[in-house]
């Protein structure tokens, strides 16, 4: 199986950028890559979130796989870069290792 070069959030938060950005998506840019480039990690935060909200699997993907590795993934993704810009206040009150 593949494996990206790029971490998760990386990838989510250029993802971000370049909707904001670029005129191939919501933005004004037409060459918005070297924005992207810049302004990425201003989306870290939103990024992790997405994957705060990923960490529980619908029923569907429980159905399709491991609940407890897709779990255990997304965990790490969001603990490799919860704290890149500052605490998020309400980080104290997420268990991302919860099994709720």
């Amino acid at each position: 199986m593949p494996v990206s070069e790029s971490p998760v959030v990386e990838r989510i938060a250029r993802v971000l950028a370049g909707r904001q950005l670029s005129g191939n998506a919501l933005g004004l840019e037409a060459h918005a890559s070297m924005s992207v480039d810049m302004e990425w990690k201003d989306r870290i935060p939103d990024a992790v979130a997405i994957l705060r909200t990923l960490r529980e699997p619908d029923a569907q993907m429980a159905e399709a796989g491991d609940v407890d590795v897709w779990r255990a993934m997304v965990t790490a993704a969001i603990d490799g870069h919860a704290d890149v810009h500052g605490t998020n206040p309400l980080a104290a009150a997420i268990n991302v290792r919860a099994n709720s």
